[in-house]
């Protein structure tokens, strides 16, 4: 039978990214797409994320589940800990999108670097790689930061504002780590434009491979 994976998204931009990385990666695979931007909206303005977000969240997993999803993929790093907390009550796994990337940061070097355009994808990106690092009982030290403004930018439609200042942020951290971690998925478009003395690790390739292999 086909598989069909269920993709959990907090923008729209995101549906055309990873429909291409899932014709490239899961060309077997059937998907579909659940958008809501107000979860993401509402944990930019709480500052953090809520009990009440975290619930739309489990209801969303769940309505994928619900739709015939074999395997369902949340592509916001942001509400990670609300995605944690569904898999539990979840018949088919759940991927949240920085897992495999925060893995790989963590077998590749001690020194992570972790990069964002929102602080409310910083810390939960780091918690996680704090948390990988300690299952895999590794040692590791954690230099986080945000590049301020670059989100607005894309948000506004200047993406190539978002892209310049994310390269920049890139090019200063590389010099004090041994890999770096984008922790959005929204700046996956900047990895592959830049030439850094150490990886950058974008999330929705790394989830792909992952799928490719659990699929």
């Amino acid at each position: 039978m086909t598989k069909r994976l269920g993709l959990i998204h907090t923008s729209a931009t995101l549906v055309d990214v990873f429909a291409k990385l899932c014709a490239e990666h899961l060309p077997g695979v059937e998907t579909f797409n659940i958008v809501d931007d107000s979860l993401i909206k509402n944990t930019i303005a709480a500052g953090h994320l809520t009990p009440r977000t975290a619930r739309r969240v489990a209801g969303h997993i769940g309505s994928a589940e619900a739709a015939g999803a074999d395997h369902i993929l949340v592509t916001c790093s942001s509400i990670g800990a609300a995605v944690e907390a569904a898999e539990p009550l979840t018949g088919v796994p759940v991927t949240r999108v920085d897992r495999p990337m925060a893995d790989r940061a963590v077998a590749l070097g001690r020194r992570i670097g972790v990069l964002a355009t929102l602080s409310t994808t910083l810390e939960p990106t780091a918690d996680l790689v704090r948390r990988r690092a300690a299952a895999s009982d590794k040692e590791v030290s954690l230099t986080a930061r945000v590049c301020e403004g670059a989100f607005e930018a894309l948000m506004g439609g200047d993406a190539a504002t978002h892209d310049a200042r994310v390269a920049d942020a890139l090019a200063a951290l590389a010099a004090e780590v041994d890999v770096i971690v984008l922790a959005q998925a929204s700046m996956a478009r900047v990895a592959g434009t830049v030439e850094a003395p150490v990886p950058i690790l974008a999330s929705p390739p790394l989830a792909m491979e992952h799928l490719a292999a659990v699929l």
